[in-house]
């Protein structure tokens, strides 16, 4: 099949590099559009959505895929209909493309300054979620981007339907059709032909476990946007309003629980640790958490199990959490420096030099102050949506919208100078 894999992705890459040349053109009304459009389709289509969902859910059942997979493949009323209205509002939004920033006149007479443009082509591979069909369609279409989609194979039915009626969206808009394609096929070849189609991709923007990302971030040779692992912490400082940092801290783990923004370590500073512990210990039980704390933890709270070394570095996505009590603020940044992954971390305190350390000092894609880190989402953002969040430092960080998936170019308006 190998060869196969290639000849259908150099296919599949060719017509796509095609049609980023007529989206990086199009007008963001026939984006809006095409977006609006896709919205009614999806609606109109529900029937086929779901006929098509049921045959990956009982196909997922009879492989014995668990509980939170099957439900990350469901579709149901409520969800298309968030997929509808996901694209209507990135029909909404703001086009950052042919924005022109910072345009400055300089001393020879010429002004300079930059405009914002499309990345091209955008390489989507995913797991479970057949929503990510629409949702990264949406917002590579509105940011002037074609895109080749490759959803996971448990929702290839699902993902074959929704991605057609974007592409029946399109093709009414008067945009290219081939802006949104769909590897229409479960061979695993596809994957490595795709991450390594240098001639034809720009950019590939993975989504799903760590297995799956690991191995593109490993073999690609076309630049990534990722992230592996949320390892988020929340530190309580020794200045922290401790009913703020209760009422963070439960949010953070257990708000749910099986996102990579959700709190995985909690660092309480030792100056209030025996004043803090037993109280957000108590409730995190509560709410059917499993604490795991180091051994001075466990002498001020009930309830504790002992941590190991791996808790340090573990990305439960459930209600499990490794609690640590530190010495001081720069402890706790010692710490988040070692076990972190760079995705998102908050500080609870009072205390504004603390604060501004903390924000200034500590190197993740988001760093809070008094907030759970649960915030850290393009909706909340105010991004509109995003396609993924990213713990790489170029060309993007953090949840990545509409102007993650563009670039700028260099712009310069003269009058006939010329250089001495």
């Amino acid at each position: 099949m190998g060869t196969n894999a290639k000849a259908m992705m150099e296919t599949l890459g060719r017509q796509a590099r095609e049609a980023s040349v007529g989206m990086r053109m199009a007008d963001t009304r026939c984006k809006n559009d095409a977006l609006r459009r896709a919205a009614a389709v999806l609606r109109r289509e529900r029937a086929e959505i779901l006929a098509a969902n049921e045959m990956d859910v009982r196909a997922g059942r009879d492989q014995g895929l668990d509980a939170a997979l099957l439900d990350r493949l469901l579709l149901n009323d409520d969800r298309i209909e968030a997929m509808a209205e996901g694209l209507e509002q990135i029909a909404a939004l703001p086009d950052p493309v042919g924005e022109i920033e910072h345009l400055t006149s300089r001393p020879s007479g010429i002004q300079v300054g930059r405009m914002r443009v499309p990345l091209g082509v955008i390489g989507m591979i995913y797991e479970s979620r057949p929503n990510v069909t629409a949702d990264a369609a949406g917002l590579c279409l509105k940011s002037g981007n074609a895109v080749i989609l490759r959803g996971g194979s448990e929702a290839i039915h699902s993902n074959r339907v929704i991605a057609g009626c974007m592409r029946r969206a399109v093709l009414e808009a008067g945009l290219p059709q081939d802006a949104v394609q769909l590897v229409d096929s479960t061979d695993r070849a596809l994957v490595g032909e795709l991450i390594r189609a240098e001639d034809y991709v720009d950019v590939i923007i993975p989504r799903g476990g760590r297995g799956l990302i690991e191995r593109i971030a490993a073999e690609a040779r076309v630049p990534v946007i990722k992230h592996l692992d949320g390892v988020c912490h929340v530190y309580v400082d020794a200045a922290a309003d401790l009913d703020m940092a209760l009422n963070i801290a439960v949010n953070a783990k257990t708000q749910r629980p099986g996102v990579c923004n959700a709190m995985e370590t909690l660092l309480v500073h030792a100056d209030v640790a025996a004043a803090f512990l037993p109280r957000v210990v108590a409730a995190l039980i509560e709410r059917g958490v499993e604490v795991r704390g180091c051994e001075r933890t466990r002498k001020l709270a009930e309830g504790v199990v002992p941590a190991t070394d791996a808790d340090w570095d573990a990305e439960y996505l459930a209600l499990i959490l490794a609690v640590k009590v530190v010495d001081s603020l720069e402890a706790a940044m010692a710490h988040i420096a070692r076990h972190g992954s760079g995705h998102t971390e908050s500080i609870v305190t009072e205390d504004y030099a603390a604060g501004q350390t903390f924000l200034r000092e500590v190197d993740s894609s988001s760093v809070m102050w008094n907030a759970s880190t649960r915030f850290a989402d393009g909706y909340e953002y105010g991004l509109g949506a995003e396609i993924g969040i990213s713990t790489n430092r170029l060309h993007v960080r953090g949840p990545v919208g509409l102007e993650g998936l563009t670039t700028q170019k260099w712009l310069v308006l003269g009058r006939g100078e010329v250089r001495e």
